[in-house]
């Protein structure tokens, strides 16, 4: 089974919202996502878990978690989440970054902008080949 990290500063927003999109979208047979961060907060903020529910997305229970070797260790890909300098390395892994602007404290409006940029990054994702093997 493949597994892609969706990782962020903060884990509390962009890869959040990757995961869980990559997660209700991929055959769980070939593939599944975590995501995580490299100074986890101290919960997903309430404007992203608000905008998720909107699309039949449950994040209340979701617990930002900090990047680990041990989490990293059987996965495949790293895609960060625009977080620049501050986006973690893992040697080894097919590395992807999207350019995504941090939902933390925006517009409701534009927080569901962010989600539909996200949730087409992971549909864009899910059609390579690879996820299909």
């Amino acid at each position: 089974m493949k597994k892609v990290i969706f990782a962020c500063v903060h884990n509390a927003g962009r890869s959040q919202m990757a995961a869980a999109f990559f997660n209700a979208m991929a055959d769980p047979t070939r593939a599944h996502a975590v995501s995580a961060g490299t100074q986890p907060g101290a919960r997903v903020h309430p404007e992203v878990q608000t905008v998720m529910a909107e699309v039949g997305i449950n994040l209340s229970e979701a617990k930002p978690q900090l990047l680990t070797d041990e989490l990293a260790r059987d996965a495949q890909w790293l895609i960060t989440m625009g977080c620049g300098d501050a986006c973690p390395f893992v040697p080894g892994l097919k590395r992807g970054d999207w350019p995504l602007e941090d939902p933390k404290g925006k517009s409701l409006e534009r927080v569901r902008e962010i989600r539909d940029d996200v949730r087409s990054r992971v549909l864009v994702l899910l059609s390579q080949e690879e996820w299909r093997r």
